[in-house]
């Protein structure tokens, strides 16, 4: 009996584990998922557990295939000519195949004393260092998020709903994303919380100290605890390992999710730049990517030529405490519809999209291969126009045959 074919998925979150469960519909292959951590970790939630309203973790148990094996480590090497990965153990893992969902986390703020004293909350880590941070400040103690997209709006909400004061400088706009009419339904609904919420070209942070957050316009708030969810970075792992990314570190690839620089790693998730034209970091790409990710190792696998990711978007949603939230509808090329559904309906969907979320990875490892999602109608005309503009560009993402 000929050995089996062997899948390496690098990251454990919504993408890396929809890819590995959907490659184990072949016999013949042999997937390890390795992550950082022994419990899967409900990113959409992390502003609950910050709130302590949920623990925004999963078991691997429960949504990782019975045949998959996890690996608690970190990936710190991708040998590409070798086709292995270096372990912080120490170990290495061979591959015939690799899927690379490293995912997203807090991006290094430029902000002079943001790093020193401001409180990132995009990893499981960082959110958990926060709680201890809050419990010991005085419930009227001044807190200040920073950052006024999903992830700002939703902390906000959730400290605000508990008694905290809260102020939300959005740096520019509430909720860049949301139509104008869903902007005033959550700056309606963060009001009533009691948030002070700060936009415009005043609003932007400037400094951050121990005690205070001083912004564009000359204002410095008192901030006993600062909260930042300003911006999103990627692992620098494809770059330190000599693989070609964009600009903000994902890695490039084709329309198919494969490596431009190497036909046996595919990317997944939102550290993934298909054609140098990522889409929104989200977990609403996540799955799908993942899903397509593992379709194109298997095309590969079955000599076959691999599909270019077809993804269409519904929309966005944003909790605004336990009893509110809003889904703002969209297009499926991910722009805003004028459409909103707000209040307790809202909170309801977005309560069922976290649980789906989970079902979904839930079923697709139970049943391989059933996990679809809805398409997209714009990307093609972008590619071409992008071609008609920047030939070049184009022509470096071009895809695999």
């Amino acid at each position: 009996m000929s050995e089996k074919i062997q899948v390496v998925v690098v990251g454990g979150g919504y993408a890396g584990v929809m890819a590995a469960n959907r490659l184990t519909q072949r016999g013949d292959v042999a997937v390890t998922v390795v992550n950082p951590r022994a419990r899967f970790v409900e990113r959409i939630r992390l502003h609950q557990l910050v709130g302590g309203t949920d623990d925004a973790v999963a078991e691997y148990g429960d949504v990782l295939a019975t045949g998959v094996r996890l690996v608690v480590d970190t990936v710190t090497g991708i040998d590409a000519a070798g086709r292995t990965v270096a372990l912080g153990s120490g170990d290495t893992i061979g591959y015939d195949y690799l899927v690379y969902a490293v995912g997203s986390g807090s991006a290094a703020p430029q902000v002079p004393g943001a790093a020193e004293f401001a409180y990132p909350i995009a990893s499981l880590e960082e959110a958990q260092r926060l709680g201890p941070v809050l419990d010991a400040a005085a419930a009227t103690a001044a807190v200040t998020v920073v950052g006024a997209g999903p992830t700002g709006i939703e902390t906000a909400a959730e400290l605000a709903e508990q008694g905290r004061a809260v102020t939300l400088v959005c740096g520019d706009v509430l909720g860049p994303y949301l139509h104008a009419r869903g902007r005033r339904a959550v700056t309606k609904r963060l009001t009533a919380l009691g948030v002070t919420i700060l936009d415009g070209p005043d609003a932007k942070v400037v400094e951050v100290t121990a005690e205070s957050v001083r912004l564009s316009g000359g204002h410095v708030l008192r901030s006993a605890v600062t909260i930042w969810t300003a911006g999103f970075g990627v692992p620098d792992l494809a770059t330190r390992s000599g693989l070609r990314t964009d600009a903000v570190g994902r890695l490039l690839t084709d329309e198919t999710l494969t490596s431009i620089d190497d036909d046996r790693i595919v990317a997944a998730g939102d550290s993934a730049a298909p054609s140098n034209l990522p889409f929104r970091m989200s977990c609403q790409a996540a799955g799908p990517l993942g899903a397509h990710a593992a379709d194109t190792i298997l095309r590969r696998i079955a000599d076959e030529r691999p599909d270019p990711i077809d993804l269409g978007f519904a929309g966005q949603c944003i909790s605004l405490g336990r009893h509110a939230g809003v889904f703002q509808f969209a297009d499926k090329d991910d722009a805003a519809k004028w459409f909103h559904l707000g209040g307790r309906p809202g909170a309801k969907v977005k309560e069922f999209v976290c649980g789906h979320t989970i079902k979904q990875l839930a079923t697709e490892a139970r049943k391989p291969g059933t996990h679809t999602w809805a398409k997209g109608d714009q990307r093609a005309q972008l590619l071409r126009d992008r071609a008609d503009t920047d030939p070049a560009g184009a022509a470096a993402t071009a895809g695999h045959r």
